[in-house]
């Protein structure tokens, strides 16, 4: 570890090469983690099947390059399909649990996960699969730092998505009656909100943010249908910190996750990685908690 370090100091291109993977990296990550704080803050339903919707856009990509479809081009059809099977998902179950406690909405979407999990194993299989963009990848520094032209891709599709998504939420009715939704359910019901097509829409546009994530995770990145949990626990992290509603907070804090990853992965070790985002998660919750105590009062 200390020599990595070591390492770090005497060679700066290498905090470059860090700091580069880590920004690209972080821009998918908080993609994901802002449909997953739609959903929280939205339905109060804590998604733990986010990741699986994630790695199945990223199939659903692999699927469409088998036909000849490019993989940045099949961007468009796997939001639509999965914008579908959201919507579908919410109707035949997430909208039976919407009222009933957290522990039902972590236990059913945990049971959702398991099974997009065995299915996409059923149908392609258990090796790790990765999409073949066609970009090249340029040198800078003297050759001594890698930038991929389609993590640069990823990067701009990513922001115009996300500003898509903010601009549809300021904008437009639906977004509109999204952002009443989430303040006070009852009062935009009594003021004429249909919530049950709100709720309907907010997690299918979920589950189309995560495909579009996973479309860009299988270009830049690895899919393999049992990765789906790492980005699950990613975006948990991403929106405790952040907090909900926040979308600087969600973007500031992916990207100090992406850093801290990569990071941890050069000092520590590529198997210390995953371990660095439990990590963060367990401190987060813990300096959550500590919060509240702060803030707790007696009742006299």
């Amino acid at each position: 570890m200390l020599d990595n370090i070591a390492i770090l100091v005497a060679a700066p291109q290498f905090n470059v090469q860090l700091l580069l993977d880590g920004l690209f990296i972080g821009a998918i990550f908080a993609l994901a983690a802002y449909g997953l704080a739609l959903v929280w803050g939205v339905m109060n339903v804590k998604n733990l099947a986010q990741g699986e919707f994630v790695i199945m856009g990223g199939y659903i990509a692999f699927g469409l390059e088998k036909v000849g479809i490019h993989p940045i081009l099949s961007l468009i059809p796997t939001i639509i399909i999965m914008f579908a099977f959201g919507w579908l998902l919410y109707v035949l179950i997430i909208r039976w649990i919407i009222q009933h406690d957290m522990f039902t909405s972590l236990l059913a979407t945990f049971g959702i996960g398991l099974v997009i999990q065995q299915a996409l194993n059923l149908m392609f299989g258990p090796e790790i699969q990765t999409l073949n963009s066609g970009l090249e990848i340029r040198y800078i520094m003297d050759g001594m730092v890698t930038v991929s032209e389609i993590k640069i891709v990823s990067f701009v599709l990513c922001c115009i998505l996300a500003l898509i998504v903010v601009l549809f939420m300021k904008r437009s009715r639906m977004g509109q009656a999204i952002r009443a939704t989430s303040q006070d359910a009852r009062a935009a019901k009594v003021m004429g909100i249909d919530t049950e097509r709100v709720y309907a829409f907010t997690f299918a546009l979920n589950a189309a943010i995560c495909g579009a994530a996973g479309v860009l995770i299988s270009m830049i990145w690895l899919i393999q249908p049992f990765y789906g949990i790492t980005h699950s626990i990613r975006s948990f992290v991403i929106v405790t910190a952040a907090g909900f509603g926040n979308l600087p907070g969600v973007i500031a804090a992916a990207f100090g996750l992406g850093f801290a990853e990569q990071y941890s992965g050069f000092v520590l070790g590529a198997e210390f990685q995953q371990a660095t985002v439990v990590g963060l998660l367990i401190v987060i919750l813990v300096w959550r908690q500590m919060q509240m105590a702060r803030s707790r009062q007696v009742v006299k």
